[in-house]
């Protein structure tokens, strides 16, 4: 059975069941249904909902814009699909999966990442692919029968999201390997750590095998610039597993601020910090570490885009590099992708300090753009930091949450945020007026009420 038929099944399915929903509520009396459901389903259902809705809808709601989106580029671009939920790989996985419910490995938190792909994760990078490669188009010389002429877009293009997806998430996936002892104590028995053993084992084989996949895929494009592009996207995704300093479980650390940035910096957004790394002249080449380590705002990108910014920016490129478009729009790609990242992790940064609690779990992340500039304002936090050399878990992350509300780390995070969120949007500017674009748009001023 094709792809397109089974997305053709399940869109008639839902169809199905949505003439069946309002069947239903047209033939109960309205007072009836009113007394039967409970409020908080009236509030968010199909029910009388702009009427008993406790707030109005956000006038740009990420849920909402994600949805539109999915709409212009044909079906839901995630290869968590149907094709892939049905096969034997991923439901052995699945199955594997729950021996580990109980055990609190990492693993069992990014699977739940996956699974409930909520508006805190960046699940949708093939659905941002998609989107750019309509919003930009193709070359007249493209076959007619490479070409997805119901969505707009290329078969090339949608392999390429699926793709990008796969080796985003392998990388995620990856993640969730837990280093059984320290260095100094490596080769004793194991025994005890049965759990913690075999989830490492899932973790490992199951990002691999999705690494493989997207490999294979790649593969059959059978265009060797763009393997060579994608490829150096994922040798970013490794590198950016050993910059800067790491506790024995790898979890990152920032750098001692250096005393110019301290000197120099007087509260400033660095709206004038040169992000280029050497990727503005062949970002095939590994980006430079020149002047960066200690640097807030410097420090912050290199670690994000090597972790994330790569690999959208490369897959945006890419879908422009397959649809025949010339050297300096598919660089304009790049920038978008870089840029789109960095506002999304900017906007993930801030979230932990919503509240004045610190987050459920007690922990965030040490190199978030908030604890940097903060560091930057004032190094003596460093001290608090420097407890987790050998492990996060002796940072008082207390301490360091209370700190960083009352410095000016927020303020700057957000300039970060709305600098980088700028930097898209003119290159969406620079395109066409289309839906692919005012979607793009939509999903980027959809971050501001993350």
């Amino acid at each position: 059975m094709s792809l397109a038929r089974i997305y053709g099944m399940q869109a008639r399915l839902r169809t199905h069941l949505q003439k069946s929903v309002v069947t239903l509520t047209t033939s109960i009396p309205r007072s009836q249904v009113l007394e039967s459901v409970p409020r908080r389903y009236i509030a968010s259902g199909l029910v009388c909902h702009d009427k008993l809705a406790p707030k109005p809808v956000p006038k740009h709601d990420w849920n909402r814009a994600v949805s539109e989106a999915e709409k212009i580029v044909g079906y839901p671009t995630s290869f968590l699909s149907l094709r892939w939920l049905l096969s034997d790989e991923i439901a052995n996985v699945a199955l594997h999966l729950r021996k580990l419910v109980g055990s609190n490995h990492p693993l069992l938190r990014t699977a739940k990442i996956l699974i409930y792909n909520g508006k805190n994760n960046m699940q949708a990078w093939g659905l941002i692919v998609l989107l750019m490669s309509k919003a930009v188009g193709h070359a007249p010389t493209v076959p007619d029968l490479e070409q997805d002429k119901s969505a707009g877009v290329l078969q090339s293009q949608r392999g390429l999201a699926e793709i990008t997806e796969m080796i985003r998430t392998a990388h995620l996936v990856h993640q969730g390997l837990v280093n059984l002892q320290p260095l100094d104590g490596a080769g004793n028995e194991l025994g005890s750590d049965s759990d913690t053993i075999f989830g490492n084992k899932i973790a490992l084989l199951s990002g691999d095998y999705l690494l493989g996949n997207a490999c294979l895929q790649l593969a059959g494009l059978r265009n060797q610039p763009l393997i060579e592009l994608i490829s150096s996207a994922v040798r970013d995704l490794a590198e950016s597993n050993f910059v800067g300093v790491r506790d024995q479980q790898n979890n990152p650390l920032p750098s001692r601020p250096l005393e110019s940035s301290v000197a120099t910096s007087n509260g400033s957004t660095g709206s004038h910090v040169d992000l280029s790394f050497g990727d503005m002249i062949d970002n095939t080449q590994p980006l430079s570490l020149a002047g960066v380590m200690g640097n807030p705002e410097k420090e912050w990108a290199l670690r994000h885009i090597l972790g994330a910014g790569s690999l959208l920016g490369k897959s945006c490129q890419g879908a422009m590099m397959l649809a025949g478009q010339p050297e300096a729009l598919q660089r304009r790609g790049y920038m978008f992708g870089k840029h789109l990242s960095l506002a999304w992790q900017a906007c993930i940064d801030l979230e932990p300090f919503n509240s004045d609690q610190v987050p459920s779990g007690g922990q965030f992340s040490l190199v978030s753009a908030p604890v940097l500039f903060h560091l930057d304002h004032d190094p003596t936090l460093y001290d608090e930091i420097q407890k987790g050399l050998v492990s996060v878990d002796n940072v008082n992350f207390g301490k360091v949450h209370a700190e960083v509300l009352k410095g000016p780390g927020l303020e700057r995070t957000r300039a970060l945020q709305k600098k980088h969120s700028l930097a898209a949007m003119g290159v969406l500017n620079e395109l066409p007026p289309s839906d692919a674009r005012t979607a793009l748009q939509n999903i980027i001023l959809a971050m501001q009420d993350i």
